[in-house]
């Protein structure tokens, strides 16, 4: 979704965006669950992770990682849009301190070890605090939404607006996180029962359902009961919450398939997220070099943009399974130099890495 979504949104020609036109209507539909659904698995699968350490007794060094990850992923982000050739050049500009969805995910990782580490390490106290924070979050957005914060340094305004170029910022985003690390301590401590597979299934689809048709209608009466304006104004523009209930709708969908899609090809993908996102950006959008599909400009027909599209996802799926492990290197790297740091000694083998 991310790699079609990215490809034929840079390069198709702007005459056949129309939302009229039902197909490109549809793309777009469903290209506007892409991110939102990103976030709420990193939240979910990140927490699963961490609450499964805490059982197993390993919960601090799940942290540590944790945190480790985050920074590393941050540093990714900024990396990776860094015009090398440009500054080589003597131009310089600050675009490349916007903020995107790696420094996003990684900041995101590391408020939910700081929750966990709040709430005391107590599950019930940690799913409370996730629940409050994702629904703050969605309800107060008419609050932060549009502002600059231009009293703030560049580096942490990018964090929470969007007025410099920023894509996706802390707030809203780490919204969607917060509800996935509830749902990690929802199925941590029910996921072995006998019939939690299909309640789960049939709880997903209602509050998925709920939430598109009618989470708008909810906030309004909210509004009128409390009469408390901001509700309503949550409710003119709710794409939060209406998003929320589309990756509600995945996972109830792939939840009640999920013996019928475990290819190897589809979890070997999910093994490379890391190194297909740094590649399809270098190809899309030039990292280091500025030169990318984007210089073709938005000049595609909507067959050529959908061939296109197939070719690139198979051309970056190809790269990343036997040309490149991103993932793998950087991590090992990053680790190398950790525990050097701290003054110890580094497994070398490759079981051990």
């Amino acid at each position: 979704m991310m790699l079609q979504g990215h490809f034929i949104s840079t390069l198709l020609n702007p005459e056949f965006r129309d939302l009229e036109i039902i197909p490109y209507a549809v793309w777009n539909y469903f290209r506007g669950i892409t991110a939102p659904t990103f976030f709420t698995i990193s939240g979910l699968i990140f927490t699963y992770l961490l609450l499964k350490a805490k059982e197993k007794g390993e919960e601090h060094k799940r942290m540590r990682k944790g945190v480790i990850r985050g920074f590393f992923l941050m540093f990714v982000g900024y990396l990776i849009r860094i015009p090398f050739i440009q500054w080589l050049f003597g131009a310089f500009d600050t675009y490349f301190l916007v903020v995107d969805v790696l420094q996003c995910i990684g900041l995101s990782l590391i408020c939910i070890i700081i929750l966990y580490f709040l709430s005391g390490k107590r599950i019930l106290l940690f799913s409370f605090f996730t629940l409050a924070l994702g629904t703050f979050i969605f309800v107060t957005e008419p609050l932060y939404r549009g502002k600059n914060f231009e009293n703030i340094p560049l580096i942490f305004s990018n964090y929470i607006s969007k007025s410099n170029g920023s894509i996706f910022t802390i707030i809203p985003w780490f919204g969607y996180v917060s509800f996935g690390a509830f749902l990690a301590t929802i199925f941590f401590k029910n996921i072995q029962r006998k019939y939690f597979k299909p309640f789960a299934v049939g709880l997903f689809i209602f509050l998925g359902s709920l939430l598109i048709f009618q989470s708008s209608f909810i906030l309004c009466e909210i509004s009128k009961v409390t009469n408390i304006k901001l509700f309503l104004d949550s409710a003119s523009y709710n794409y939060l919450f209406t998003r929320l209930g589309n990756v509600f709708l995945y996972f109830a969908f792939f939840y009640a398939f999920e013996n019928h899609l475990k290819f190897p090809l589809v979890l070997k993908i999910g093994q490379k997220t890391l190194s297909i996102y740094v590649i399809h950006f270098i190809i899309i959008y030039g990292s280091f070099t500025g030169i990318g599909l984007k210089v073709i400009g938005k000049t595609l027909t909507p067959w050529q943009a959908v061939f296109g599209a197939l070719l690139f996802i198979t051309c970056v799926c190809f790269i990343s399974f036997y040309y490149v492990k991103t993932n793998a290197f950087f991590y090992k790297n990053l680790r190398i130099f950790i525990e050097k740091w701290r003054g110890k000694s580094v497994p070398t083998t490759k079981k051990q890495l």
